[in-house]
């Protein structure tokens, strides 16, 4: 069946019994895609009347252990069901997967409203609130993730060290290094295509078995769930073709970390705001202001864009991830990359996620932050970086550990504003589980300096 199908001939081969199963899936709060099968007829049921699904996903961590903190949902509720709109414009057929028919889902709450602790609906309310303000934003986001020869099994079997990666040596932009597996190479670009993921562009980054894909910039919901998809996508097709894929932010200490940078520009419906011919550096006053908020909430919104224990150690000077809350004009060792030359082009790249970020929540809270800077008309005060970025310490530097960047977020009022209480609260319990299970294992490099000489 031909990827291009419509949503409207969908539903034909599915009345006339020609399709037998559709899959959906939802987002919990890690980012993960939860899903399952649904037979034709439950399917054409749930599009009118929407469906059930464990809240449970948001009851428990990537590992599926259950909180012993969460307010929304856990033992004491009994972990019921909660309700899943089928998003009919996500319709996507998944080339590897005989084209099944698959679409994602988005939780509502019992009054049809949206559920406050959903990654999707948190993102449609900073959206919402852009479009209040006469905005619309236009996204891409890009990856950077490490790519194994190994299997599911092998790491299990190995206890996940000493992974071997698909390339050797530190081959950025690589032509050599990508015709290796050019099969993987081209089957990743292609196959995200088909599943109406287009990469603008596919490279090798500096470090063994690292890849770079930009993907195509499109309206802010759509290059989310996009964003959303291509992990899992990645995912899939490196296992089929006997690979392991991983957008850990940070799997060795000597090599570079995996960002997730995202690309971000505001529209009024006929031009982009941020343009504007007759300043220096094409910056407009919304601009400005939006940069300001992007400035100053940034470090109290951080743990939306780096929600792992891991996110922190990608934070380090001089590999390529920001520490301050800095800008600079086309300049790769600040935080935030302003980025001139035309109305189409003219843009801010937000370089402080990695590879880990939940793509809705990371989204939010850069496009949330800087509309509160236009809402407040903050004046850009912070000047750009010029050179290198990690020798400026006096603007404010990023929390180090998902502890204290959980708990500026719990203090946070703008948070609150934005997001509304439930959800901060919700979010905050959720990474203190996440720094708990930290807290309490003991770790390889724990192991070995202290087991035999201490």
């Amino acid at each position: 069946m031909e990827q291009t199908m419509t949503f409207a001939h969908l539903l034909d081969e599915l009345q006339r019994g020609t399709l037998a199963k559709v899959k959906v899936a939802v987002t919990d709060i890690d980012g993960i895609l939860r899903g399952k099968y649904i037979h034709r007829d439950k399917f054409l049921s749930i599009l009118k009347n929407n469906f059930g699904f464990c809240s449970v996903i948001f009851g428990w961590d990537s590992s599926d252990s259950c909180y012993d903190a969460s307010t929304y949902t856990g033992w004491h509720t009994g972990y019921p069901d909660a309700a899943v709109k089928v998003v009919p414009e996500s319709f996507r057929r998944i080339p590897w997967d005989n084209n099944v028919a698959f679409f994602l889902g988005e939780f509502i709450d019992g009054n049809n409203r949206p559920l406050e602790v959903c990654p999707r609906q948190v993102l449609k309310k900073i959206l919402n609130k852009a479009d209040k303000m006469g905005f619309s934003a236009f996204v891409g986001c890009e990856y950077e993730w490490f790519n194994f020869k190994e299997s599911p099994d092998s790491l299990q079997t190995k206890g996940y060290r000493d992974p071997i990666p698909l390339t050797p040596g530190m081959y950025g932009y690589s032509l050599l290094r990508s015709n290796l597996h050019n099969d993987y190479f081209n089957q990743l670009f292609d196959l995200c295509a088909e599943f109406r993921i287009p990469i603008e562009g596919l490279h090798t980054e500096s470090g063994p078995g690292v890849y770079e894909a930009a993907i195509q910039a499109t309206a802010a919901l759509e290059a989310a769930d996009r964003a959303v998809l291509f992990k899992t996508a990645a995912k899939q097709i490196a296992n089929n073709a006997g690979f392991v894929a991983s957008f850990m932010a940070k799997w060795n200490q000597d090599l570079p970390g995996c960002s997730g940078h995202i690309h971000q520009s505001l529209n009024d419906g006929s031009k982009n705001v941020f343009y504007d011919a007759s300043h220096p550096q094409q910056m407009s006053k919304i601009f400005q202001h939006y940069l300001a908020g992007i400035i100053r909430y940034t470090p109290e919104l951080l743990v939306m864009m780096a929600p792992t224990i891991n996110s922190y150690k990608r934070f380090v000077k001089g590999y390529w991830a920001p520490t301050h809350s800095t800008w600079g004009l086309d300049n790769r060792t600040c935080a935030f990359r302003v980025m001139g030359g035309s109305s189409s082009s003219t843009r801010l790249e937000m370089r402080v996620p990695g590879a880990d970020m939940n793509p809705y929540l990371a989204m939010a809270a850069s496009l949330g932050a800087g509309l509160m800077g236009i809402e407040q008309e903050l004046p850009l005060t912070a000047l750009p970086v010029r050179g290198n970025a990690y020798d400026h310490q006096e603007a404010k530097a990023f929390a180090s550990s998902l502890a204290q960047a959980s708990e500026l977020f719990a203090e946070s009022s703008v948070a609150i504003e934005l997001f509304g209480e439930n959800f901060v609260q919700h979010y905050c319990q959720t990474r203190r589980w996440e720094c708990k299970q930290w807290n309490k294992s003991v770790t390889d490099w724990e192991m070995k300096r202290y087991f035999e000489i201490i």
